[in-house]
């Protein structure tokens, strides 16, 4: 018996010492999904301490520089009414347009020309397209063959276009003369041709020393782009209304309505319209180039497209997107050494319909946006973790928390990280 009850004794002993030293022993680890859980909270805090909607944002500061040479504004879809277009002319001469331009040419307002293939000025030549002419892509081509009109780096184009006279690109669908302004009404689903695609010597942060700019073959080598010259100079391109474009090169993949790969400051870009491309409405890669005076109406994809450590200004714009596009902006920062910093500035995102409206900032992206409205939509900023320890690594919510990616008088529903997965 005594035996008994020493054991028994013993037994409640270690009960007791081991329910007295649990506060020694480690808590139960968390699990990944908590651990996951805690990091996205901390960066999301983070960024909630660098960046909050401001309702004194006013958007784009002059959207009247739009109004009666746009096509979205003489369609009466800026939110006035239909405008009475101008008498077109009789039908103008077609000119038709199937070799690379090799030497200095001059397009008139008094012909009509007709892209029909992927036709370059090449490096040393300057194509000066007066105000009030009309070009069209063939509608009818697409993939390598697609209608696209390209500036080679060191080529030029001078196409200065003015309010009563801007200079308009669209398809051969598009039965608008010169000296009209609206041209017949097309829809999404209607054939595209390509669109304009501006190349410079600026420098860029791509992953290769001399990129071939996307949507050309690499077996067409002026489609290279990127260099050492900022002050680069492509020429001048004002009051242009580039309507319609976007066509396929590829399965799943289309042509910007204003594509510039390492174009530099000496270049004037301004008063510029893209109307219903498929793809995105102007893209940067890299470059220096500032534009100002841009209106976006209904793209495919995203409205304003950043990438490769774009080191420009963009002022004054208005965006539209609808059921149909991406982003409102879609900010990428380098790929490869170069780490440069944009400036967006001054710009109202509007829905179309119910469509909400967003900007998607990620891939070490760096730059300032001042005084910018996302109505009825939010800021979508990446983020990026170690897998193994859960620290976060650079993209846009950790430049963010740092203060090289700045929001300033930015009005947005909500500032809000996201990450696809631990890295």
């Amino acid at each position: 018996m005594n035996k008994i009850l020493s054991l028994l004794f013993m037994a409640g002993v270690l009960v007791f010492a081991s329910s007295c030293g649990g506060d020694d022993e480690p808590e139960p680890e968390k699990t990944v999904e908590e651990l996951q859980a805690e990091a996205i909270a901390t960066a999301q805090a983070a960024v909630d301490a660098k960046a909050t909607s401001d309702a004194s944002a006013t958007g784009a500061t002059d959207d009247s520089v739009f109004d009666d040479w746009t096509l979205s504004s003489v369609k009466g879809l800026l939110g006035g009414t239909d405008k009475t277009p101008s008498v077109p002319s009789a039908a103008a001469p077609v000119i038709k347009v199937a070799a690379n331009i090799e030497e200095d040419t001059e397009w008139t307002k008094d012909n009509v020309y007709q892209l029909d293939t992927r036709v370059t000025v090449l490096d040393g030549v300057t194509l000066t397209i007066e105000a009030g002419t009309i070009i069209k892509g063939n509608a009818e081509l697409s993939g390598a063959n697609a209608a696209v009109l390209m500036i080679a780096r060191g080529g030029k184009i001078m196409a200065e276009g003015t309010a009563e006279e801007p200079i308009i690109m669209t398809s051969t669908d598009d039965d608008i003369q010169p000296g009209d302004l609206s041209g017949t009404t097309l829809t999404d689903e209607d054939t595209k041709w390509g669109g304009l695609v501006v190349l410079g010597k600026a420098p860029v942060s791509a992953k290769t020393e001399d990129p071939q700019i996307e949507g050309v073959d690499a077996a067409d080598t002026n489609g290279r782009y990127g260099g050492t010259a900022a002050d680069d100079n492509s020429g001048v391109i004002k009051y242009v209304s580039i309507r319609h474009g976007g066509a396929e090169i590829a399965e799943g993949s289309e042509i910007n309505g204003l594509t510039l790969g390492g174009v530099g400051t000496g270049t004037t870009i301004e008063n510029i319209e893209v109307y219903n491309n498929s793809d995105d409405g102007i893209e940067f890669f890299g470059g220096t180039v500032n534009v100002k005076n841009v209106l976006i109406y209904s793209v495919g994809d995203d409205a304003l497209d950043v990438d490769q450590s774009y080191a420009g200004t963009v002022d004054n714009f208005v965006v539209y997107v609808d059921g149909g596009s991406d982003e409102g902006l879609e900010i990428d920062g380098r790929e490869g050494s170069l780490d440069k910093s944009f400036t967006i500035k001054n710009g109202t995102i509007k829905g179309l319909g119910d469509k909400t409206t967003t900007g998607d900032f990620k891939a070490k992206a760096k730059g300032t946006i001042t005084n910018v409205v996302f109505e009825n939509g939010k800021v979508k900023l990446a983020a990026a973790f170690d897998v193994a320890t859960y620290e976060q690594t650079e993209d846009a919510s950790k430049n963010t928390a740092d203060g090289s990616l700045v929001f300033s008088k930015v009005k947005t529903s909500a500032f809000e990280i996201y990450t696809d997965s631990f890295k």
